[in-house]
């Protein structure tokens, strides 16, 4: 079975630029392993006054939705606090996933 999962990356009040993008792109290859489990992953970073917030919808293939959030005044801190929540996310359910399996 091929691993497809959907990712889409949307940003309000700015425009991603392409390093920003790539960025991402690179953060988002840290979770690539756990890539069958997740049917979709939706990013949005809104930049308010000079906050970034980066808000993360994660989909499992068993039917989980998770919301996360996490905001700083750096785009890279924002992202890579992100990342860092979704990774732990994303082990603690395919933890309970196995568990009741």
């Amino acid at each position: 079975m091929e691993a497809n999962m959907d990712i889409e990356i949307k940003s309000i009040h700015f425009s991603l630029i392409d390093d920003e993008r790539d960025y991402i792109d690179k953060k988002i290859a840290r979770i690539r392993n756990a890539e069958n489990m997740i049917v979709n992953l939706i990013i949005t970073i809104t930049k308010d006054n000079n906050t970034f917030v980066a808000d993360v919808t994660v989909t499992f293939k068993w039917g989980v939705s998770a919301h996360l959030k996490e905001q700083d005044f750096d785009f890279s801190s924002t992202i890579d606090r992100m990342i860092d929540k979704l990774e732990a996310k994303i082990t603690k359910e395919k933890e309970k996933h196995q568990d009741k399996r």
